[in-house]
């Protein structure tokens, strides 16, 4: 189900996928909350004395115990009934994210009757367009989405600016504003997920998630990020200049924008 719902969903996937939802965070909290299943694997973990376990196999068995610890196992009862409820929230949410996003994304369509809109555009993109218009009953016009086979060729080829600046401020813009706006979800997400994490024992979401990492800790990512900002920071200025002395040269008249950073990279 998951896999269709990945790869080919609709609005009847969409519908059952909310239903499911809370169901799946409910059983597998029934399988993570099991005081006699994680008593079990608690047992083999706490003595593996005379077991002869290969490396394979106790790295299977520590990861199955770090699983259940980490899903909250070792918490009292209360604890735990605060934990179903997040998951439960979070579940739904992280769905109602995805579902948003993808209505916006589908939704949007730049429709270009004029062929002067498809100019700089190569021809394997100009017949997606096509196709795109015709399925969707506008035969004879050009149809760009915010799906990456279109948007980024777009932006890469069209030398019409007005128009790049519509597709890519469409798609910097999703679920942003309005009905499917993931604003005060994302805001939810964070506080539950911060919650979760300090009932887990954890300083923060990021600590909790990072442990299972090669990072292993938040003070570490920043330090590899920290070290990075200065050089990349330098190249990006200059990649910057570069562009910005084409629009020069041919006269353009204006700033490099977001927008036209893929057109100009592309023809330098």
């Amino acid at each position: 189900f998951y896999g269709l719902k990945s790869a080919e969903t609709n609005d009847s996937i969409q519908a059952l996928a909310e239903e499911l939802s809370p169901l799946m965070s409910e059983h597998r909290d029934n399988i993570n909350f099991n005081d006699k299943l994680f008593a079990r694997i608690k047992t083999l973990h706490d003595d593996t004395t005379g077991m002869n376990l290969t490396t394979e196999q106790y790295r299977l068995l520590d990861n199955y115990y770090k699983g259940f610890v980490r899903s909250g196992s070792m918490l009292g009862e209360a604890e735990k009934n605060r934990l179903r409820e997040i998951n439960k929230e979070l579940s739904a949410l992280t769905l109602k994210f995805g579902s948003n996003l993808l209505k916006e994304t589908n939704a949007y369509r730049l429709v270009i009757s004029d062929k002067a809109g498809l100019a700089g555009l190569p021809e394997t993109a100009i017949a997606a367009a096509a196709a795109a218009a015709k399925s969707a009953g506008m035969d004879g016009k050009w149809v760009f989405t915010l799906h990456a086979p279109s948007i980024w060729p777009f932006l890469s080829y069209a030398q019409n600016r007005e128009l790049r600046r519509q597709i890519l401020t469409a798609y910097i813009d999703r679920c942003t504003t309005g009905a499917t706006s993931n604003r005060e979800i994302l805001t939810r997400i964070a506080a539950l997920r911060a919650e979760r994490a300090k009932l887990l024992g954890y300083p923060t979401h990021a600590s909790f998630v990072l442990e299972k990492n090669m990072a292993g800790t938040p003070d570490r990512v920043y330090a590899l990020l920290n070290q990075l900002w200065t050089p990349a920071l330098r190249v990006a200025k200059q990649e910057a200049a570069s562009l910005q002395a084409m629009i020069d040269k041919e006269n353009g008249g204006f700033k490099l924008e977001p927008w036209d950073w893929r057109y100009y990279a592309e023809k330098l």
